[in-house]
């Protein structure tokens, strides 16, 4: 059902969240650094250069696939408020109609 404000599941998604946002601000960090270091430097070889765009290649591809877990947990958490949503509906239309028909008797 819906979480009430401070309950413990809110206080774990939120701790999750928060772990998940500076993680990815750590990954963001590492590929700057790594756009930085890509720019051509006297004494560098070739393969060192290919070996920095391959890293940071695999860190845009890391960062894409956390940007889409991401969108999937928001979409998520949208499915299950719009089911909650119709549940609670229905119950109050079924506890409404048995009071009406209550009444009528």
């Amino acid at each position: 059902m819906r979480m009430e404000e401070g309950s413990p599941e809110k206080a774990e998604m939120e701790k999750k969240e928060e772990a998940l946002k500076s993680r990815v601000a750590v990954r963001c960090a590492k590929a700057a650094f790594l756009l930085s270091s890509l720019k051509p430097l006297p004494n560098s070889t070739a393969d060192h250069h290919h070996h920095q765009e391959k890293k940071m290649l695999e860190m845009k591809m890391e960062l894409a696939r956390e940007r889409l877990k991401n969108k999937r947990i928001k979409q998520c958490a949208l499915i299950e408020l719009v089911l909650e949503l119709a549940l609670v509906l229905s119950l109050s239309t079924f506890f409404f109609m048995l009071f009406l028909n209550l009444i009528e008797l």
